[in-house]
């Protein structure tokens, strides 16, 4: 079934796939194979001089398959229902988050070349800008949330930059303090940055709200990115990175991944699309339950602030951004403690339910110390900028009974 007017967790189940292909298996087979057998030798050719580019393609499934490093069942099926709810025209999956960040980043930068991004970013990401790029000579600027255009404008001008942009990249909200930045000045300063010559490329990192909560693309965002390892995946079982845009983009993206060989093998997109089937129903009742807790987190004696989005107050710039952008105040929190580490280590050393680990939007739910794990490796003026601090406390909520997890909260927090 691959009519186009029903509904993204409706596709799920079908889109993409003919159990005609397959012995009338209902589900996509495991296609464990390195490579594909061609019926001629003309055939093979031509698949190659498609891939190469050489060749006129109607379509993308003109591209017989050739090669899993290059294109798979698995890897296809999984790149056409993830489209659906971003609205994409084309998608690229990779073996993690980092893998479809690094590559998309790649593909559009020079020696050179300027990374305009938000701040904070999760931790690997601001490595990767700041340090493997920086071997390449590629500079970076970054921008808080809140900073006017002219402000920003004004900083690249400041910096000499201002013919040097390549990439505007954001993270919305940020990872870890929930911070929210404005889609539309994203796509602004993109287009303030292209030239007849050069267009600048924008990406969003989408991981927090998934795919179901936000669409950046509607806001004119070339390219979405995601750890899909979080809620596309959903079960702290599969790693796994995905970056959806315009099909011009993804093609270009494809080709560099190819030779760099980041993408995402038949089993990790046979998880991946196992986890679609529920991604609607699992976010839902994540979302629910995010809320009962942040309420109880917001009344404690021992917690000094919960950064949640459903806490923005009405009336503000925020609150203008997060219900024009999202359409649900999702599951992730995180909140300061009263203390610093000493008394973040007695709660997180405490919980029972909750699992001590870095990751998010899986089935459990999730409790880490940014300041000293996911984000341990970014400099101090920025974790400080960003209130990433030793009191901090990032906390993705999960499936389990929202009482439950208020009870193990409860006595984790006893212990200070």
């Amino acid at each position: 079934m691959n009519d186009p007017n029903l509904n993204p967790e409706s596709l799920m189940m079908s889109y993409g796939y003919n159990p005609e292909w397959s012995e009338m298996s209902v589900k996509p087979p495991i296609f464990q194979t390195s490579t594909f057998a061609f019926k001629t030798a003309e055939q093979g050719k031509a698949f190659f001089q498609m891939v190469l580019g050489n060749t006129a393609v109607a379509d993308k499934h003109d591209v017989g398959l050739i090669y899993s490093r290059i294109n798979n069942p698995n890897l296809e099926i999984l790149e056409d229902r993830l489209c659906l709810w971003d609205k994409a025209e084309d998608c690229a999956v990779f073996e993690s988050g980092m893998s479809a960040i690094s590559t998309a980043i790649l593909e559009f930068v020079k020696p050179g070349d300027v990374v305009l991004h938000s701040n904070p970013l999760y931790g690997g990401t601001n490595a990767f800008i700041h340090k493997i790029l920086d071997r390449f000579k590629i500079n970076a600027v970054s921008f808080e949330a809140g900073e006017t255009f002219e402000a920003i404008t004004e900083k690249v001008k400041s910096l000499g930059f201002e013919d040097k942009i390549s990439v505007v990249y954001v993270e919305s909200p940020a990872n870890p303090n929930n911070a929210l930045f404005d889609l539309t000045l994203v796509k602004k300063l993109a287009d303030f940055y292209s030239t007849n010559d050069k267009k600048v490329i924008s990406m969003a990192d989408n991981t927090y709200m998934g795919p179901l909560w936000s669409q950046p693309i509607k806001f004119g965002i070339d390219l979405v990115l995601y750890s899909a390892t979080k809620y596309i995946a959903g079960h702290s079982d599969a790693i796994a990175g995905a970056c959806l845009g315009k099909s011009e983009h993804i093609k270009r993206i494809k080709g560099l991944r190819t030779y760099l060989g980041g993408m995402a093998g038949p089993f990790t997109a046979w998880l991946l699309l196992r986890s679609l089937e529920t991604l609607k129903i699992r976010m839902e009742q994540q979302a629910i339950n995010a809320a009962i807790v942040a309420e109880y987190l917001k009344n404690h004696p021992k917690i000094e602030k919960v950064y949640y989005l459903g806490f923005i107050p009405e009336g503000t710039e925020e609150y203008r951004i997060y219900k024009n952008q999202y359409s649900s105040a999702g599951a992730m929190l995180s909140f300061d403690l009263k203390g610093g580490e000493k008394e973040a280590f007695i709660f997180l050393n405490n919980l029972k339910l909750a699992k001590l680990a870095v990751s998010l939007g899986s089935t459990e739910s999730l409790a880490s110390h940014p300041y000293t794990m996911t984000h341990a490796g970014t400099p101090e003026d920025e974790k400080q900028k960003s209130n990433v601090t030793e009191k901090l406390i990032r906390f993705s909520v999960g499936l389990e009974n929202a009482e439950d997890l208020i009870n193990d909260i409860k006595q984790a927090l006893e212990r200070i």
